[in-house]
């Protein structure tokens, strides 16, 4: 006997409920995936430290260096720099860098951090001691950025700037906050000063050190009108922005622009009234603006008449007051 196969027939209705069967289907797959890419993620920022720990050095000829395709510094600090390179040349490089194979050229490495330590090495003209170790960019980025984040080695606006470029190389925002600890408020807010305030101006002012948050966002407010960003810009060429030193930079640019933002009050012109009395025995000047009354004398009684006249202000305010309750003014 022929086995038979039942058919289910499914009614009008249906059609709904098989789509959002596989749309829920498909958001617990989307769901699983991010979670699984965002705990990636974590493990690998709490293990991007130890990436040196236990692994071979190797002397690596600094010409066959490059540096990292996400650049995270505003310049060079050359005070610091040579202060390292002075290290170094007397007691050796103590702590490697991390390299990996160039991903588009063999034979040569891609630095992913340890950028300073490798172009002292160069200028010295010896070897720079080195980990290779093979990494995918998202590893790249996220060892770097934990690297200088855990030394706490990059000013605001160069992690703002940082985080910036992971964007538009094509990281996801997942991957930002992981290479610099930080979360979704203080991303955001990062990404407003580097999008906002123009890159001229970021790259006359410099790293900033001992700038923080909340006064490039006070700049970033200031500068938003096409008033304030041309008056950034003449700021940045004047001889006063560009004789001052390094570190004073920022702050001479926000108190030139608040000062610029104050607009400047009108004094009134001042009402004059000139006459004579008592026969023209005395002249009288008198000046009233906005909060003074001024009254001058001329005459040869004038130091006499004027002490007998502020000898009367008591008396005569009391009967100005008594006139105005009169009035009702």
């Amino acid at each position: 006997m022929a086995r038979k196969h039942s058919l289910l027939v499914r009614g009008p209705g249906d059609a709904e409920l098989l789509t959002a069967e596989a749309g829920a289907r498909s958001e617990y797959t989307r769901r699983g995936a991010s979670r699984s890419m965002l705990q990636s993620l974590d493990e690998l920022a709490e293990n991007s430290m130890r990436m040196l720990e236990g692994e071979t050095v190797v002397s690596l000829d600094p010409e066959l260096l490059e540096g990292s395709f996400v650049a995270d510094r505003i310049g060079d600090d050359e005070a610091d720099y040579a202060i390292l390179r002075e290290a170094i040349r007397q007691s050796g490089q103590s702590t490697p860098i991390l390299v990996r194979p160039h991903p588009e050229t063999p034979g040569r490495y891609m630095i992913v951090f340890g950028h300073r330590r490798a172009r002292a090495a160069r200028d010295l003209g010896m070897p720079v001691r080195a980990v290779v170790k093979p990494l995918e960019d998202i590893a790249h980025v996220v060892t770097q950025g934990q690297e200088n984040t855990a030394r706490s080695d990059l000013t605001f606006i160069e992690k703002a700037l940082f985080a910036a470029k992971l964007l538009s190389s094509g990281m996801s925002k997942d991957v930002a906050k992981a290479a610099l600890s930080i979360d979704d408020t203080l991303l955001s807010r990062m990404l407003s000063v580097a999008e906002t305030v123009p890159a001229s101006v970021i790259e006359a002012v410099g790293a900033a050190k001992g700038v923080g948050r909340d006064r490039w966002e006070e700049l970033k407010k200031l500068i938003q009108t096409p008033a304030q960003a041309a008056r950034a810009q003449a700021v940045l060429t004047s001889d006063e922005f560009k004789e001052a030193a390094v570190e004073d930079r920022f702050n001479h640019l926000l108190a030139e622009l608040k000062t610029a933002r104050r607009p400047k009050r009108k004094e009134g012109t001042p009402s004059v009234r000139r006459f004579e009395v008592a026969e023209k025995a005395v002249a009288v000047s008198t000046r009233s603006s906005s909060k003074t009354f001024t009254i001058e004398l001329t005459s040869k009684d004038a130091r006499h008449f004027g002490a007998f006249v502020s000898e009367q202000l008591e008396a005569l305010y009391k009967a100005f007051q008594a006139k105005q309750s009169d009035t009702g003014d």
